[in-house]
């Protein structure tokens, strides 16, 4: 499930690993005592992975975290500190091979203004991917819908496993990133996708072959159990946790392994946890819901032709789009944007609503003649940032295959995209390529838990999402809202931005405020209306 840059039955099993001092406390003791609650999602997915996470936290516990300075490349403005938490590769072998997962904090202000503030613990952040890192997420301190919360929170961001430091994956050559323009066919020949089907073949094979076969230890219930090894590294009682679009999916496992250890938790723009959906169904989800959200942007354009002049109505700004298309798959712009640099870049308004004002007067001016707005926007990565894109595409492949089935069979995946590219086909098929390799995927692949929690088993949990959000469609909050009994979803009606707290919506800001700094959560299902659309940007002259 592509997203942006992001923000049991063991009840007889006696282990180590209850915190035994309060949340907020600068180091947690431990005691020889039960450490796992019983739940039904414990047994399938493995008492000995459970055990195995009992040691992890109990060790982690006992070392905590030595936050210093951070390294030059992971710098940055503030009082950032980064250290390192140390978690099993195969939590099944807690003993056995360890990896190292890089941690990042900003401390607590304690100050509201000149009002002093108590400290409420860590707030640990995921901003989803896979293969998203939250190294940078406790910087959004400085930004003034954010400085409550810090004043109460140390905020922590992480890489996750495979991430960027922490034991980082690679499926190909960076450098291949470099390599541009390139097609992206709307309906694309037999011959296109016999080539596309061959270089899923060779990307699933490069990721055993550059990253090995503990690349099948790269899951997301893997990802909920690292959590809760930070969280006990931290010293952390109980977690207190806001994760964004896939961010919301392992969120939601940690609630189903977990349920003891949250205090609260935040999860924005959610992913359908149903096991039914995860992650082929999500994928073709997310691509018809592009679909309306292209539209959206198109409809914005179109208010403003005075400014741009692309057309009147979406459908004339879709004949403009088209009309660049064409453009470039004959002389790709700068000798580096095609149609499918065309379509990448483009695919940012169907995240965010503040990339309009940048992609419409860049589209105007290629039409006009002045290639260079539409180059800024859409050339591939530069080469210093072609290893990290290539690294969060080795996670977010890994993750995927290993989490779920997929269909083996092309035609499977042949007939349901060409299918849903009748009715929505800006996002379908470059969908397809992406997620591919797991048809070809030769390790071996997990069955998502069913996510189930009882009434009283979880603290209440605070979800939040846009209606019109196209990279995890609003059907994924209320699937999450209605498995995670006493739940409490807010809603911003008509809106489509992915990833709503702390950003433009006063009234999404206000329900999350409240809950983590209060513990309020308003009565059942609370909207907002959406916030105001963004204003125009002329094209440059």
């Amino acid at each position: 499930m592509r997203a942006a840059t992001l923000y049991g039955t063991a009840g007889s099993l006696v282990l180590t690993a209850v915190v035994a001092v309060p949340a907020g406390s600068a180091r947690a003791s431990y005691t020889q005592t039960s450490y796992i609650q019983a739940s039904s999602g414990l047994a399938s997915s493995g008492l000995a992975e459970q055990h195995g996470t009992a040691i992890a936290a109990a060790r982690a516990a006992a070392e905590g975290i030595r936050f210093g300075t951070c390294s030059k490349d992971q710098d940055g403005p503030g009082t950032r500190q980064c250290g390192t938490v140390t978690v099993p590769l195969d939590y099944a072998h807690p003993d056995g091979k360890m990896i190292k997962l890089t941690v990042s904090r900003v401390r607590a202000t304690g100050k509201d203004g000149k009002r002093s503030v108590p400290r409420q613990g860590a707030l640990v952040f995921n901003p989803g991917g896979p293969g998203a890192s939250g190294m940078h997420f406790p910087l959004v301190g400085m930004i003034p819908e954010w400085k409550r919360i810090a004043s109460a929170y140390d905020l922590v961001g992480y890489a996750p496993r495979g991430v960027g430091r922490s034991a980082p994956l690679s499926c190909q050559d960076p450098k291949r990133l470099l390599k541009g323009p390139s097609q992206s066919p709307t309906h694309p020949s037999e011959s296109y996708k016999e080539e596309r089907i061959a270089q899923a073949k060779a990307y699933a094979r490069g990721c055993v072959q550059r990253s090995g076969r503990a690349i099948r230890h790269f899951s997301s219930v893997n990802n909920a159990r690292d959590l809760d090894v930070l969280r006990a590294a931290l010293g952390e009682r109980k977690l207190t946790f806001m994760g964004a679009s896939y961010g919301t999916y392992f969120g939601s496992l940690y609630a189903e392994l977990f349920p003891s250890h949250v205090r609260r938790m935040v999860l924005d723009s959610a992913v359908n946890p149903d096991p039914a959906k995860i992650w082929y169904r999500n994928n073709l989800d997310q691509s018809a819901a592009f679909e309306g959200r292209w539209a959206d942007f198109r409809t914005w354009v179109a208010k403003h032709h005075k400014v741009y002049g692309l057309g009147r109505t979406p459908e004339e700004v879709l004949r403009s789009y088209e009309r660049a298309r064409a453009r470039l798959a004959a002389e790709p712009a700068g000798g580096v944007v095609g149609p499918e640099q065309l379509r990448s870049a483009f695919l940012q308004a169907g995240y965010y609503d503040d990339y309009w004002p940048r992609l419409a007067p860049a589209l105007s001016a290629y039409l006009k003649g002045d290639p260079k707005p539409l180059v800024r926007q859409a050339a591939g990565p530069r080469p210093e940032a072609a290893k990290e894109k290539e690294n969060a595409k080795a996670v977010y492949t890994a993750v995927e295959c290993n989490d779920a089935p997929w269909p083996r069979a092309w035609h499977t995946w042949d007939r349901d995209a060409t299918r849903l590219a009748r009715v929505a086909p800006f996002e379908t098929w470059d969908n397809t390529w992406m997620n591919l390799p797991c048809a070809y995927w030769r390790l071996p692949r997990s069955r998502p838990l069913d996510i189930r929690t009882s009434p009283g088993e979880l603290p209440p949990t605070l979800i939040l999402a846009a209606e019109r959000d196209a990279a995890t469609p609003y059907t994924g909050a209320l699937e999450t809202h209605r498995r995670l009994s006493g739940s409490v979803l807010v809603t911003e009606r008509g809106a489509g931005t992915h990833g709503i707290g702390g950003g433009a919506s006063a009234c999404v800001n206000a329900h999350l405020d409240a809950y983590l700094l209060q513990g309020r959560l308003p009565a059942g299902h609370a909207s907002c209306a959406p916030h105001k659309e963004p204003a125009p940007a002329a094209p440059r002259r």
